[in-house]
């Protein structure tokens, strides 16, 4: 059981169970976001297949001393939820009030409506930190996770995934609020930077790359996106429904689960992930 108490300052339980901040501040993401992404995720290729890669990660790099995992940005906790099922204690932040409820009812147990500087997280209180698909959306990303790392315990663990490839930008990345997209070399950079050692870095989703070049990042700069609402978005991006695809495109993702139960890292893919150390 996490006590809350003992990393943070300032918060208090409502009657739905959720731990809250009395300050608010203001994120790079769209208001829409966690409803959209809720709709689509159990059944999104792309968001359980990132579940797949993220545990075999976590599992081959644990959090120090069996510490909890806090899961900064956690949306609406399907990671927490696959982080649970597999024996860590993990804590989701969430800034987002609907993201923080839907994960109290997808069953996570400690949830916080907070940002990491509203949530008086104390210095050097965790064991480990996840940002998924989070540090994309902060303008001053070294900054950040400076601010990140002096909360961390000595030898903590960051695992942290961004998309990749300044090349495949698109409106798509305008329309979810983020700044610029990575490589594993510009990601470790910026977390050494910050204080931080890489200890495992790949790319994943290594079939994405074309089709977001094909579907995204050509109409883009020819000025043919069409801005979409991001509910149609989700769907069309993130459900595939022609069962053949399927059992050949979770074939393919499933060679990538092996590279990475092995720590065998790829070279090239549509994210970056990543595990550092605190230096």
């Amino acid at each position: 059981m996490v006590d809350i108490q003992a990393i943070s300052s300032g918060l208090h339980i409502g009657d739905d169970g959720i731990w809250y901040s009395s300050d608010s501040q203001s994120i790079s993401y769209p208001t829409s976001g966690n409803e959209s992404c809720f709709a689509v995720e159990e059944s999104s290729f792309w968001f359980n297949h990132r579940n797949n890669c993220i545990r075999s990660v976590v599992q081959s790099f644990p959090p120090v001393d069996n510490g909890a995992i806090l899961d900064i940005g956690g949306g609406n906790g399907f990671v927490a939820l696959e982080l649970s099922k597999a024996g860590f204690d993990v804590v989701l932040l969430e800034p987002g009030h609907v993201g923080a409820t839907n994960a109290k009812k997808r069953g996570i147990s400690n949830v916080i409506c907070a940002t990491t500087d509203t949530a008086n997280i104390k210095p050097t209180s965790l064991s480990a930190v996840s940002l998924f698909d989070v540090i994309e959306h902060i303008e001053h990303d070294t900054a950040f996770l400076q601010s990140i790392r002096a909360l961390m315990k000595q030898d903590g663990l960051l695992y942290a995934t961004v998309p990749a490839f300044s090349f495949l930008w698109s409106q798509e990345d305008v329309m979810a609020g983020h700044f610029r997209r990575y490589t594993i070399d510009s990601l470790s950079q910026v977390l050494r930077t910050a204080g931080f050692e890489v200890v495992f870095s790949s790319y994943i989703f290594r079939l994405l790359p074309l089709p977001i070049v094909l579907f995204r990042t050509i109409p883009y700069k020819l000025g043919l996106s069409k801005q979409q609402q991001m509910p149609n978005n989700m769907s069309r991006d993130h459900v595939v429904k022609n069962s053949l695809f399927v059992r050949m495109l979770n074939s393919m993702l499933q060679s990538e689960i092996a590279h990475l139960d092995h720590k065998r890292a790829m070279n090239f893919g549509g994210s970056c992930l990543i595990v550092a150390r605190c230096s």
